[in-house]
């Protein structure tokens, strides 16, 4: 298992500290101006009508704020929320149960959709359209199917991956919001409200540091943050100053541009072990000792976001920039280009 410290799950302090640190409505959320917008017009018309607002899909990356933004929802109708996710619901009774137990208005928070159950997932466009359910009672010849009407609400999805969501799906949200990663100047904002609400007395240098590092996600600036106040307290410094930053960031194995222990690990193994690939992701994992999932849910898409790292069809290549971040020369093919025969499939393939 991985350690490092950050797209991981934390403990319930980290929790705790991450909740304290959210936005709870769409004037305090820094960020995602297009979404935001939109958003608040949706919101703003669904309370003039005096209705619910239409289903909500958020998709991105994990950290850019998916979940934050399902609360605020909730916080700007003035509504409950209930909040489950899609590896929970692996049979259409235990939707039924969520949906039936729902109270009129309520906003139903549904994080990675995409892995939802087949069945369960069947029984949800009809709860999305109709606002009822079909309850099959018996067994064989002798089964009925009893509907059972639903009150109004409003499903909010979050997903990593909103290509795994079918069709019918996905077309039955009324609005559908796809996150992008945040620029520096927005994660500085994020860092500066969060020390304030922490009260962290800290400098603008260490700021953009900080920001600089955080890989454009509000969730990995947050936990820097912290790691950071830790160092400055455990070193008595009262402010948190750049070369404070500097020295907590480098304990913690996080570079100028935000790789991490497991990212360097990666594109380490790929260059030194394997001349720069291609390599499939199986024997890659092998080489860094990580399991498959860690490696693509983790360290691949920053290092295909920083250009260091491609995926083909025939496996994991390391391209020019990566060999130049690690200090070492890139062999011919790299330098002008690799090859364009790798890159005419579909990228997904190559285990």
């Amino acid at each position: 298992m991985s350690d490092r410290i950050i797209d991981q799950g934390s403990d319930d302090a980290e929790r705790v500290a991450e909740l304290a640190l959210r936005p709870k409505n769409l004037t305090e959320f820094v960020g995602q101006t297009r979404v935001r917008d939109q958003l608040n017009l949706l919101l703003s018309a669904a309370k003039e009508r005096k209705s619910c607002a239409d289903h909500v899909l958020f998709s991105g990356p994990p950290g850019l704020g998916k979940t934050t933004l399902a609360m605020i929802v909730a916080t700007e109708m003035d509504s409950p929320i209930r909040i489950t996710s899609g590896p929970a619901i692996q049979h259409a009774g235990d939707l039924a149960s969520i949906l039936s137990s729902l109270v009129e208005g309520e906003i139903l928070f549904l994080d990675e959709i995409h892995r939802m159950s087949r069945p369960a997932e069947e029984m949800l466009y009809l709860a999305m359209e109709d606002f009822r359910v079909d309850v099959i009672v018996g067994k064989g010849a002798g089964a009925t199917s009893i509907p059972l009407e639903l009150p109004h609400f409003t499903l909010v999805g979050a997903t990593t991956r909103a290509g795994l969501l079918p069709s019918p799906l996905r077309d039955r949200f009324g609005f559908t919001a796809q996150l992008d990663f945040y620029d520096a100047d927005e994660l500085a904002q994020i860092i500066k409200r969060s020390a304030d609400l922490l009260e962290i007395t800290i400098e603008q240098p260490a700021i953009v540091e900080i920001s600089s590092r955080s890989r454009g996600t509000p969730r990995v600036a947050n936990r820097l943050l912290r790691r950071v106040r830790d160092y400055a307290q455990v070193n008595k410094e009262k402010v948190v100053k750049l070369e404070h930053a500097q020295a907590a960031l480098k304990i913690y194995e996080v570079d100028e541009i935000g790789l991490d222990r497991l990212d360097k690990a990666v594109l380490t193994a790929l260059i030194k072990n394997f001349n720069g690939g291609p390599v499939g992701v199986s024997t890659l994992a092998m080489a860094v000792g990580e399991e498959i999932e860690t490696i693509e849910s983790l360290a691949e898409p920053f290092l295909v976001r920083m250009g260091f790292l491609a995926r083909t069809p025939r496996g994991r290549v390391a391209t020019a920039s990566g060999w130049a971040h690690l200090g070492l020369k890139a062999p011919l093919s790299a330098q002008i280009g690799t090859d364009v025969s790798l890159f005419d499939q579909d990228p997904d393939i190559a285990q």
